[in-house]
């Protein structure tokens, strides 16, 4: 068994290390999807996100963080997230296949004018890519947290962020981390316009 203490310097200095990259090689991108989201937000659009597995609680956390408040208060912001409603996922799932669970909610729910956020580490999940095509029919941007090379869903949208990582893990604490700093972004850009 592995030295515990090595485990944890391991852990702890790859995170660093991409933390450094993804702001060395990325800032340009994040401050390009704050503004898409910034500018959702003051166009009267709302924010929606989905992910499968730890991406949709990255989604349910982010959602939380604008309709409540990041940092530092201001008003409500419109934003969801699709991986809550566990009545919604089930039978959605049962009566039409996992691969609409999202889709079917934004034909629902989503309106032109609205960003889709959409949370993955490979980019392959074919519900992921349902959702994605259901949101250019209605005319709603997108915006994916990708790793992993982006896959096939980093093509299918207006704009792959891809953490250069191949790790899950990495990845999920990283497009957390990324979230965090366009809350942060939007916070202050919503507190002056306020």
């Amino acid at each position: 068994m592995r030295d515990s203490g090595a485990v944890i310097g391991e852990h702890l200095s790859d995170l660093s290390a991409l933390s450094s990259a993804v702001s060395d090689t990325m800032s340009g991108q994040i401050e390009e999807f704050a503004d898409r989201v910034l500018g959702t937000i003051l166009a009267g659009g709302k924010i929606m996100f989905c992910g499968n597995g730890g991406s949709a609680a990255d989604a349910q956390h982010l959602a939380t963080e604008y309709v409540v408040r990041f940092a530092r208060e201001r008003r409500a912001l419109a934003a969801l997230a699709l991986t809550t409603d566990t009545s919604l996922l089930t039978a959605g799932a049962n009566d039409y296949g996992f691969d609409t669970i999202f889709s079917r909610q934004i034909e629902a729910l989503g309106q032109a004018g609205d960003l889709l956020i959409l949370h993955s580490t490979s980019g392959e999940s074919d519900n992921l890519l349902a959702a994605a095509a259901a949101a250019r029919r209605i005319g709603i941007s997108t915006a994916a947290l990708l790793a992993k090379g982006g896959g096939r869903l980093g093509a299918c949208v207006d704009m792959a962020l891809v953490v250069p990582t191949d790790s899950t893990a990495r990845a999920q604490e990283l497009h957390l981390a990324i979230g965090h700093v366009v809350c942060e972004l939007v916070d202050a850009a919503i507190a002056r316009d306020d």
